[in-house]
C-alpha cells in the first residue's frame, strides 16, 4: 500500500533555525544515506566540485599513531549525530522529535568498498559498546587518564579523533575515510530522491515515535522515513529489530538511488547531494576526487552486492561501574568479521544446500515467502495421519530445509486424517502464521497449555512444503544476522 501524498514541508525560518533540544535517537540511517548518494555515477568532476565546497571539514586523524595497517578497499567510518538545529517546530512536533542532545554518536557504521569496487559492505557498530578510552589530554589541557566508557561517548570526550581512534582499536580495520551526518540531511535526502519504498508482513505502530504503518508496502517521505528507522518500540527485539529495519530501509535507498537514474542525471543529482551535504562534515582528504571514484562504485553497486551486518555480541547488558550497562562484543566472531574486511572477503557467508525430501517438494524450486516470525525460532513436530509411508520423515526434512527447528523424530498419528491440521498454543499465535505459511491449506487448530511445540498433523490432502524466511533473521551462532540487500527490499524490488 503506497502511503498517500503529502504537502511540501515549509523551508524554515530564521526563528525556526534557532538552537532546539535536541533527542538521543540515534539518527543510524542518515550515514548509509551519505554513502547511497555522495557519488557521480559517472557524472564528472564539472558537478562534483560545486558540491564538495559544501562539505564541512574535521581533521580526525591528527595526532593519531599505532594505526592498524591500510588494506585492500576503501573503509568510511560513518556516524550519525543527533543534531537537528535546521528542522521546523512543526516538524519537531509532528514527528515526536523532543528530547535532549546527548552530545555524542549515536550511531557508527563501518562500510567497506572493496577494491574492485563491485562489492560493499556495511557493518554496523553499537552505540552503547563496552570500551575503554586512552589516556589523553580534556579540553583543559589537564590530562585524563585511561578509563572504561561506551563507544558513542568518544566523541563528546575527543570529537571525531577520538572516535576513530577508539573504532580503530576496537576492529583492527584501518579508516581511510570519515564522514559525519545528521538527521536533518537524511530526511531532505528521502524527499529529493522521491521517497524510498519499505514493506512489513504486520502493522508497525510506535506512540513513541508516531509510526503507523499498515502491513504490506508503503512510500516513505523523509518524516515518515525517520518515524520508521528510529522506532524501537514495535515489539520485544527494541535495538536488535531497529537495526534490521534500518537495514531493510538502507538496502531500499540503494536500489531507489541506483534504479532511478539518479546518478546519470546531473540536475537531479546535484539536488539530491545539495540534499545531504548541508549537514555533512568529512574529513579533508575526502575530496572531489574521492567522490567520483565513490560514485563510479555505485555504478556497479546493487542491491545483491551489498552485504548487511553487526558486530557479534556476547553480552547485551554488561555492567560496568560508573558507565552503566554496556554491549560487550563476543571477540572470537568479532575477529573473524573484521579479518574478513581487512582481507577484503565478503562476510556473508554460504547459505546452506536444502534437504530433498521424498514426496515433499523441496524448498528452494519457488521464491519464498516472507513471514513475521523467523522459522529458526519455532519448534515444530510431525506426525503422519495421511497413511502414506515415510511421509512424515519427508516433510519433517523438508521444514528443516527452510529453517523450522523440527524435533527430527517424526512419528503416526493416532488415526488417519483428511486434513492436514497444524495445532498451536494461542500465546504463539504469530509462530503458527510462519508454518501456515510452509504449509498451504493446513486448519489451524488451537489448543490452549500446549506450549510453544507446534504440531503438525499431516492428512491425506498434503501437497508440498513451501519455501519461507523471515523478514527480520534471527541472530545466528557465533555471530550476527548478514543479509545481502536483494533479501531485505520489498519482493517487487527484488
Amino acid at each position: 500500500m503506497t502511503a498517500p501524498a503529502r504537502s511540501p514541508r515549509p523551508r524554515p525560518t530564521r526563528r525556526d533555525q534557532r538552537p532546539a533540544r535536541r533527542p538521543r535517537w540515534g539518527m543510524r540511517l542518515a550515514t548509509g544515506a551519505a554513502v547511497a548518494v555522495l557519488g557521480t555515477g559517472g557524472i564528472g568532476h564539472a558537478v562534483v566540485y560545486g558540491i564538495e565546497g559544501g562539505i564541512g571539514r574535521v581533521d580526525p586523524f591528527e595526532g593519531l599513531s599505532n594505526r592498524p595497517g591500510v588494506s585492500r578497499g576503501m573503509n568510511v567510518l560513518l556516524v550519525g549525530t543527533d543534531g537537528r538545529d535546521r528542522i521546523t517546530k512543526r516538524d519537531r512536533d509532528r514527528y515526536h522529535l523532543g528530547g535532549a542532545p546527548c552530545h555524542c554518536t549515536d550511531t557508527m557504521m563501518l562500510v567497506h568498498l572493496s577494491a574492485d569496487r563491485d562489492r560493499a559492505t556495511v557493518v554496523g557498530l553499537p552505540r552503547d559498546t563496552y570500551t575503554e578510552i586512552p589516556e589523553h589530554p580534556d579540553a583543559t589541557g589537564r590530562i585524563r587518564p585511561a578509563h572504561p566508557l561506551k563507544l558513542n561517548a568518544a566523541y563528546a570526550e575527543g570529537g571525531p579523533g577520538m572516535t576513530v581512534r577508539s573504532v580503530e582499536r576496537l576492529t583492527g580495520v584501518h579508516v581511510d575515510h570519515y564522514m559525519e551526518v545528521d538527521f536533518t540531511s537524511f530526511m531532505e535526502t528521502v524527499d529529493a530522491v522521491g521517497g524510498v519504498q519499505v514493506c512489513t508482513v504486520r502493522p508497525l505502530k510506535d506512540a513513541w515515535t508516531g509510526l503507523d504503518l499498515p502491513a504490506g508496502t508503503s512510500t516513505l517521505d523523509g518524516g515518515r522515513a525517520l518515524q520508521y528507522v528510529r522506532s524501537r518500540h514495535l515489539d520485544g527485539a527494541a535495538d536488535l529489530g531497529r537495526m534490521q529495519r534500518q537495514q531493510r530501509f538502507l538496502a531500499s535507498l540503494i536500489h531507489q538511488v541506483t534504479d532511478s537514474g539518479v546518478l546519470l542525471n546531473p540536475v537531479k543529482f546535484q539536488e539530491v547531494a545539495s540534499a545531504v551535504v548541508g549537514s555533512v562534515r568529512a574529513d579533508r582528504g575526502f575530496g572531489s576526487d574521492e567522490l567520483v571514484e565513490l560514485g563510479r562504485a555505485l555504478r556497479n553497486l546493487t542491491p545483491a552486492s551489498a552485504e548487511f551486518t553487526s558486530v557479534p555480541i556476547a553480552v547485551a547488558n554488561f555492567p560496568v561501574a560508573g558507565v552503566g550497562s554496556t554491549v560487550k562484543w563476543d571477540e572470537a566472531a568479532a575477529g573473524k568479521l573484521f579479518q574478513a574486511l581487512r582481507e577484503d572477503r565478503p562476510v556473508n557467508a554460504a547459505p546452506h544446500a536444502p534437504h530433498r525430501a521424498q514426496d515433499a517438494k523441496p524448498p528452494g524450486t519457488r521464491r519464498a515467502r516472507t513471514v513475521d516470525v523467523a522459522p529458526e525460532q519455532i519448534r515444530v513436530q510431525v506426525l503422519n495421519g495421511s497413511g502414506r509411508d515415510g511421509l512424515a520423515r519427508s516433510v519433517d526434512q523438508a521444514l528443516r530445509a527452510t529453517g523450522f527447528a523440527t524435533t527430527g523424530t517424526p512419528t503416526d498419528a493416532p488415526r488417519v486424517s483428511r486434513r492436514t491440521v497444524i495445532t498451536y498454543d494461542p500465546r504463539w499465535d504469530r509462530s503458527v502464521r510462519s508454518v501456515a505459511a510452509a504449509l498451504p491449506g493446513a486448519q489451524l487448530r488451537p489448543v490452549a497449555g500446549q506450549g510453544q511445540l507446534m504440531k503438525v498433523i499431516l492428512g491425506s490432502d498434503f501437497t508440498e512444503v513451501r519455501p519461507v524466511r523471515a523478514q527480520d533473521p534471527p541472530p545466528r551462532a557465533g555471530g550476527a544476522p548478514v543479509v545481502t540487500g536483494d533479501q531485505v527490499v520489498c519482493p517487487e524490488q527484488a
